[in-house]
């Protein structure tokens, strides 16, 4: 009735003690990647030579991992941070935040724009483009490290079983009794494999929507703000479907964290694009 997740073994090889995980190899596919379709694509609005292309993608890779690192610590687990600020530098532990990484490569983005005297929307169109490629691959490198499972789904046949996700189950259980039954049937509970949805939202639709636009004459600040609209929408519905980091009771409902820092995304984006064609 259901699909076992496959035997994947997250570690790609170990040399000692350190181990190499699927994981960041993808993120390394990913920032590899945009630097080979950085180079080959960039137009000559933007003007930039091959070593500028490397240094502006190192640096706003960089921003990503420390604003990531930060965000997740600011939004999803402040509290234990607030008590142990050493965690910040646990890296090992994982504890990534799109959203902090965001707002990281913006700051990189902001410094460059001053730097080599272009506007931030000129830079930003340059870089959103090579953007889903690395998220994808991020999401593929989650769905083998068995993490960041979806939310529980017994009448969905097509639903996932989750080595992983057993202690989380274990609270499922205990907040409804009714699906121990499924719990010692399978070991585990079936779970949306959410992980490939965003695989296929954020990776592929997304680049295929922005690839397209690349290729036409339109405004800057067309692609950013397609881009905050675009995976704005699909990350706040996809949430829907994802175990949550953080609920928040909001207006008598319960939404995600995720679903709240995408809502200004979409906002911000919309903002843009008004203003765009207003302008123009």
């Amino acid at each position: 009735m259901y699909i076992n997740f496959p035997s994947f073994n997250p570690v790609v090889f170990s040399i000692g003690p350190i181990s190499v995980h699927w994981y960041g190899v993808m993120y390394f596919f990913g920032f590899m990647f945009a630097i080979w379709y950085g180079k080959k694509n960039h137009n000559n609005k933007i003007k930039f030579n091959h070593n500028q292309i490397e240094t502006l993608l190192c640096s706003t890779f960089l921003g990503a991992c420390i604003g990531g690192r930060i965000g997740y610590i600011i939004f999803y687990n402040f509290s234990y941070f607030s008590h142990n600020i050493l965690s910040l530098f646990y890296i090992w532990k994982g504890g990534m935040s799109f959203h902090g990484g965001l707002i990281g490569s913006i700051i990189v983005i902001i410094y460059y724009s001053f730097k080599y005297n272009k506007k931030i929307l000129e830079i930003s169109d340059f870089i959103v483009p090579l953007v889903p490629f690395g998220l994808g691959a991020g999401r593929l490198g989650n769905f083998i490290n068995d993490e960041l499972w979806g939310r529980v789904s017994p009448k969905m046949t097509c639903a996932m079983l989750f080595p992983n996700s057993y202690y989380r189950d274990l609270h499922e259980v205990s907040e409804h009794p009714e699906l121990k039954i499924l719990m010692d049937k399978y070991g585990v509970l079936p779970r949306h494999p959410s992980q490939l949805y965003e695989f296929f939202l954020e990776g592929i639709i997304l680049f295929f929507v922005l690839y397209s636009f690349q290729k036409k004459k339109i405004s800057t600040g067309i692609l950013s703000s397609l881009f905050l609209v675009i995976y704005g929408i699909f990350r706040f519905f996809i949430e829907f479907f994802r175990e949550p980091d953080f609920k928040i009771k909001l207006f008598q409902h319960t939404i995600t964290m995720g679903q709240i820092l995408s809502f200004p995304m979409i906002i911000i984006g919309i903002i843009i694009i008004i203003k765009t064609i207003v302008t123009k």
